[in-house]
């Protein structure tokens, strides 16, 4: 009697089969539209830089656009730029998973929820880049959910902020997640970081029943830890420990490397 077609051998083969096709097929779609992905993923970050910064609208060539931006790379620890990495490539956001390009956080030290800080981090000059109109800066922090990613955009005096922007978040909708909402982001313009020209440590702060100084943006209604959450983000990225030493450049009017160097010069003559 002919063997059944049915037999568990033949089943097994063509299943087996059929995974090694499918898996080909995925695996060179992947691979094929990894460079589209990395392009989307680049003409995204973009968008969300000029989207912080006021310059972009629905249509643009953002390209084009972010022609007006220069990227740099600012150690964290100084202040200062540094030519040590391209700025089209470098991530502080994976430097941060190297512990030979970063530093532990713990304690008093990590209000904003990272375990681990990078040394250096990109910045976005908007404008003349030795006399730029805004600085946008890389920030994040941990919210109710998960890590909330965004940037912050601060004009050329090193103090009053011009937007914000969180690309990626896992907050509640229509809670937390109204870190979102066009209209909530419109109450940070003009806001600004610091109480006084002489302090060091960012006063910038979400309070409940409304703000009432110039440091204060109002809370996120009913989402209490999401609110908590951006106010420590954003006082450990605008103090020393953050982008304070470089924000101090531009309150001081030290904003560009041929400034600090003919003062360099000056000093050493």
């Amino acid at each position: 009697m002919a063997q059944s077609n049915n037999s568990i051998k033949k089943i097994l083969t063509v299943a087996f089969a059929l995974c090694i096709v499918c898996s080909v097929i995925v695996s060179t779609a992947a691979v094929g539209l990894r460079a589209k992905q990395e392009l989307n993923q680049e003409l995204d970050r973009k968008s969300n830089i000029l989207d912080v910064a006021g310059l972009y609208e629905p249509g643009i060539d953002v390209e084009k656009a972010f022609e007006q931006v220069t990227p740099r790379v600012v150690d964290l620890r100084t202040g200062e730029y540094t030519d040590q990495f391209d700025p089209a490539s470098y991530s502080g956001f994976q430097a941060a998973k190297d512990p030979a390009q970063s530093r532990t956080l713990s304690g008093e030290k990590d209000i904003a929820g990272l375990s681990r800080q990078e040394d250096y981090s990109t910045v976005y000059l908007v404008g003349n880049p030795d006399n730029p109109e805004q600085v946008i800066l890389p920030i994040r922090g941990q919210g109710l959910w998960g890590l909330m990613r965004g940037y912050l955009a601060v004009k050329g005096d090193g103090n009053t902020i011009q937007g914000i922007t969180f690309y990626s978040h896992s907050e509640t909708p229509g809670l937390g997640g109204e870190v979102d909402n066009p209209r909530w982001k419109a109450k940070w313009d003009g806001k600004e970081i610091f109480a006084s020209k002489d302090s060091v440590e960012p006063a910038i702060a979400l309070v409940k029943g409304g703000a009432s100084d110039a440091t204060e943006v109002d809370a996120l209604s009913g989402a209490s830890l999401t609110s908590k959450g951006v106010t420590n983000l954003l006082q450990f990225w605008l103090s020393p420990e953050g982008f304070g030493e470089y924000l101090a450049r531009f309150r001081n009017g030290v904003t560009s490397d041929a400034v600090q160097e003919a003062s360099t010069d000056t000093e050493g003559a």
